[in-house]
């Protein structure tokens, strides 16, 4: 079996658009979230959300690109474009390089605005465009084009596990030797009146026009998350191709959990034993022990179900290690990034694996009773890490569970 390493990262996210500005952000607790701008949102109850501010989509792609790619497949490119700078593509060959980006909805506002146009002015004004830019497996394609990757090339869906996913998929792929690299995460540019109208009518949105108590994971004043936006996109190499060609490893993904909780639609099993499995998959694949000091960024939505639910699910695959572990929710301050969460979110694990520091859940300020963890409230934490989790759950029951080592020569437990 291959060991599988991290090369290269890049991230759009509501508290930066690099990895540098990004793990600021999180290691100050900056909130991403405000007033939804994209939109007017005066007959609807939810007025916030957290967008990707000061995206300039020129730095990374031409003018023809831009035309052709909705918001999500921008964002994967750029956040592509940072994992691939950081990495390099010398010594990676075509056939062995792959792209596993995925997107939870895809490109929903390219549907909404040419079915605008439909209505408007019949079917003769929708864009021939409509399709490439609207299907949720174009970030895959747009960057395994532009980076000339022609191996292995899937969007994986799986709601807000998507990245998770996506990322534990490229692992295991490598791992068993079927490419060389792969670019891996996720991309959605989501924030628009009918996204924000549906999960709405679902009841899964925070209605709060406050900031500060809008996404306040494992807080029992929570009552809802906030929609985010971005990219987040790691290269995954082969430990034997990275160091041929000399590449600067970042660290190493040494665990991977995937199962279904094949329950509900939306709500979380609540015996939370199969989100349960897959940290513990993750965890005994890492070589996890006792002398393992663990940071787990959790799923963290906000709402009632999950974080209850989710911290059940921690206690039972920890069980005595669960008090001496560090948890927190960087939804509390990027808002919920769908399908783009998990690969944002690994790359918080993994930069706080490389700093040594677990970042806040910012605004935890009532802990909730049934959320009784170490969940790291309102300032990052100096910790000698060792090993670090993300943890992601979607609506369908899919939950998703990377785990993350430093490189070291020798096996990774």
């Amino acid at each position: 079996m291959n060991r599988v390493v991290i090369t290269g990262m890049g991230v759009i996210s509501p508290i930066g658009n690099n990895v540098n500005d990004f793990w600021e952000g999180l290691r100050s607790g900056k909130n991403g979230i405000g007033p939804i701008t994209r939109f007017d949102t005066s007959d609807m109850k939810v007025t916030l959300a957290a967008e990707v501010k000061n995206f300039d989509p020129s730095l990374t792609m031409d003018t023809a690109t831009q035309r052709r790619c909705d918001l999500f497949t921008q964002y994967a490119i750029a956040a592509a474009q940072e994992a691939v700078d950081t990495s390099g593509l010398e010594g990676i060959r075509p056939e062995r390089f792959g792209v596993y980006i995925g997107s939870g909805i895809g490109g929903i506002e390219t549907l909404c605005r040419e079915e605008e146009k439909r209505l408007s002015g019949g079917p003769r004004k929708v864009s021939p465009f409509l399709v490439p830019m609207m299907i949720a497996n174009m970030a895959s394609g747009q960057v395994a084009m532009r980076f000339h990757a022609q191996g292995p090339c899937l969007p994986v869906v799986t709601a807000c596990a998507t990245g998770t996913h996506a990322l534990g998929e490229a692992y295991r792929t490598i791992r068993h030797g079927y490419a060389d690299a792969i670019l891996a995460g996720g991309a959605e540019a989501p924030i628009g009146p009918l996204a924000v109208a549906g999960f709405s009518s679902a009841m899964a949105l925070s209605i709060t026009h406050d900031v500060n108590a809008a996404s306040i994971p494992f807080d029992k004043r929570r009552a809802g998350f906030v929609m985010g936006e971005g990219a987040g996109v790691l290269m995954l190499e082969s430990l034997e191709n990275a160091l041929k060609r000399g590449a600067n490893i970042l660290g190493e993904i040494c665990g991977y959990g995937n199962t279904c909780d094949a329950y509900h639609i939306t709500s979380p099993l609540p015996d939370a034993s199969r989100a349960a499995a897959a940290l513990s998959d993750a965890l005994e694949e890492a070589g996890y022990s006792d002398n393992d000091t663990l940071y787990i960024n959790a799923h963290g939505t906000s709402t009632q179900l999950n974080d209850k639910t989710e911290t059940l699910a921690i206690k039972l695959a920890l069980k005595d290690a669960t008090a001496r572990t560090l948890i927190s929710s960087t939804k509390s301050m990027t808002g919920h990034m769908l399908g783009a969460a998990g690969g944002a979110e690994a790359i918080a694990a993994l930069l706080a694996l490389r700093n040594g520091m677990a970042p806040p859940t910012i605004n935890l300020t009532e802990p909730d009773p049934e959320c009784d963890l170490d969940y790291v409230p309102g300032v990052a934490r100096q910790a000698p890490l060792t090993l670090t989790l993300s943890l992601s759950l979607g609506f369908g029951g899919h939950n998703a569970c990377v785990a993350l080592r430093p490189y070291t020569e020798g096996t990774h437990a």
